[in-house]
């Protein structure tokens, strides 16, 4: 019988006497409860939620794809310019995407991988240059290696105050960067390295911004490890360890060629 009470006009109330007895008969039973409730809890990937072991995995596959991409670029030097263009516009699209895409981020990787691969091979190609891939590729693991275990320990970690101070520091030194850059094109200055070979009581303006880079780099390391933490301990969906492996990615190939130019300073053009 129907009822004008709202809360009961579901089908539970409206069984008649055998669907009743059935609906019974099928209530789980002490056991069966014992055992639903006895079953671990679903796990993150069965979630789809973010997670170490799979944000690991996925930057071991972009960083294998860096790899075969810097083989490349090593062999096929002359690509060095185009990856560098294709690197560049796959970064923008990457940082103002919304949503992550594995594709891009992996399609960013291979690219980078060529660039540095490529740049490695000229510098290699200059006599006074060589070994200098090896000693940068050293350096790079070194500075990754020796941030990932202070920022396990605890010893650093990103603060308001501190990442303020790193985006003036950034913003200053792509300003340099860019007038460099057009000095050297215009003819302004006949150096190898523009205004970073000038010496400041005899030490090449690009040796001391070389170590600030560094230290630029490191803390860099460690927004992109904060992030993934972050990401991890609030559920952030699975799709988003490919940001956070985009981040990685492309904070050590700046490294890289940040000391791989360091290196060139120190041993003169």
């Amino acid at each position: 019988m129907a009822t004008s009470n709202p809360a009961f006009n579901s089908p539970a109330f409206s069984l008649n006497q055998s669907s009743a007895i059935m609906h019974r008969a099928a209530t789980p039973s002490s056991e069966q409860l014992d055992e639903i409730y006895g079953k671990p809890s679903a796990t993150p990937q069965q979630t789809d939620r973010m997670t170490y072991e799979d944000t690991i995995q996925k930057a071991v596959g972009a960083f294998a794809l860096v790899a075969l991409g810097a083989a490349v670029g090593w062999f096929v030097p002359f690509l060095t310019i185009p990856a560098a263009i294709v690197g560049f516009v796959l970064a923008l699209v990457n940082i103002f995407k919304k949503k992550p895409s594995a594709g891009l981020v992996l399609a960013y990787s291979a690219v980078q991988g060529i660039f540095a691969g490529g740049i490695s091979a000229i510098f290699e190609s200059i006599p006074a240059y060589s070994g200098i891939a090896v000693q940068a590729l050293l350096g790079t693991a070194a500075v990754f290696v020796v941030t990932l275990l202070l920022f396990r320990s605890g010893k650093i970690r990103a603060s308001k105050k501190a990442t303020k101070v790193f985006l003036i520091a950034m913003i200053g030194y792509a300003v340099f960067s860019l007038i460099n850059l057009g000095l050297m094109l215009f003819g302004a200055t006949d150096n190898a390295f523009g205004l970073r070979s000038a010496e400041i009581f005899g030490i090449p303006i690009g040796l001391i911004l070389g170590v600030l880079v560094v230290l630029l780099a490191a803390y860099s390391l460690v927004l992109d490890f904060d992030q993934i933490k972050t990401g991890v301990e609030n559920g952030a969906p699975r799709m988003f360890a490919w940001r956070a492996v985009f981040g990685i990615v492309l904070t050590v190939i700046w490294l890289y060629i940040e000391i791989l130019r360091m290196l060139a300073i120190l041993r003169g053009e």
